[in-house]
């Protein structure tokens, strides 16, 4: 085991400090990794605040993690040192159930774990994350980064981008289909991103008029302004597919009336209780709700190479660690344009 610094919260809602923590030595299938960038999620600070009843502390967040091999184990065959990789939200699952063999770890019958979070088979107590100086994962949860790509801004892809990409790759959007993204964040700028590189028409769907403009040039065709009325009433029953990001409560039925007959609405942003559903707009077009969570390790790989493609990223603002406080405090009160990434070694420098 060797000790390093890390970035976390001790108890319970705590302001985050530098904590050390340790890291396994490397085993046969292993890939020691130099955190390079860390991404900040809004899920990290759900977990710091154990807003979902499942943390265990010391938190140390982070799951949208780029950095550089410094070392493998004896049978890693896919990397090798100095390589650019990435890990995201996962580090491990059974591999044994049907999701794990479809490649939907994220839906591991027996849990999948967790970047953090999770449990560590190997040390006990949770698994740490990203807010670290290093990490030492299983190839098969390790990522290559296209190398055209401006590397700090692949970060947020891990998390942000595969949460956009796999609902828009399960439910086949194509070009020429229109497509709503609802929330303008940083799970719904990616959401612009990749529906407009798939050739869709992008209607950015979104409460506030001032965001027009970053809207459309981040690849949106129109922007909808969700609290005009007679603008939602002119185009009900006219969207093919809506990719839903709002990161809170709120009331899904207006959007429910956009959509065709047959048409889905997916769910990426709330993870907690949405305010009730008039079923009759369900019925009286037949449409759906759904959700989505993340992407498996085969689809996330595929979503980076089609971003290597597209030249896809993450629009970002760079910080040292040491204000990450700060930051989160922005990112509750959506002050950011659109995802905040850690310059990690202003960590290994304090």
């Amino acid at each position: 085991m060797s000790e390093i610094k890390a970035y976390g919260a001790e108890v319970v809602g705590a302001s985050l400090k530098e904590i050390a923590i340790k890291r396994r030595d490397v085993l046969a299938k292993d890939v020691k990794i130099k955190i390079i960038y860390c991404g900040i999620c809004h899920s990290d600070i759900h977990f710091v605040n154990n807003d979902w009843g499942m943390s265990v502390y010391p938190v140390i967040p982070g799951h949208e993690i780029i950095g550089k091999v410094v070392e493998v184990g004896k049978e890693v065959t896919k990397f090798k040192k100095d390589d650019w990789v990435g890990v995201g939200c996962l580090v491990d699952s059974c591999r044994t159930c049907a999701s794990c063999k479809d490649h939907l770890e994220q839906y591991c019958e027996n849990g999948f774990v967790g970047t953090y979070g999770g449990t560590d088979k190997y040390l006990g107590g949770p698994t740490f994350g990203g807010y670290s100086e290093m990490i030492v994962v299983d190839e098969d949860f390790v990522l290559s980064i296209p190398e055209n790509l401006d590397i700090k801004a692949v970060a947020p892809l891990l998390c942000a981008g595969i949460t956009t990409y796999s609902p828009l790759m399960h439910w086949k959007v194509k070009k020429g289909d229109k497509v709503g993204v609802i929330g303008l964040g940083g799970l719904g700028h990616m959401g612009i991103k990749f529906a407009h590189a798939l050739g869709a028409h992008v209607v950015m769907i979104t409460t506030s008029p001032e965001k027009a403009q970053d809207a459309k040039k981040l690849g949106a065709d129109e922007v909808l302004i969700s609290k005009d009325e007679k603008a939602m009433e002119a185009q009900m029953g006219t969207f093919d597919f809506l990719l839903n990001t709002v990161p809170v409560r709120h009331d899904i039925n207006p959007y429910l009336m956009l959509l065709k007959r047959d048409a889905t609405m997916v769910m990426v942003g709330a993870i907690e209780p949405i305010d009730p559903v008039h079923s009759g707009l369900l019925v009286l077009g037949r449409k759906t709700v759904a959700g989505s969570l993340i992407g498996g390790i085969k689809e996330t790989q595929e979503m980076l190479d089609f971003c290597g493609k597209h030249n896809i990223v993450s629009d970002v603002e760079m910080i040292n660690m040491q204000d990450v406080n700060q930051a989160y405090k922005r990112v509750q009160s959506s002050d950011v344009k659109y995802r905040f990434v850690i310059e990690m070694d202003s960590l290994r420098q304090s």
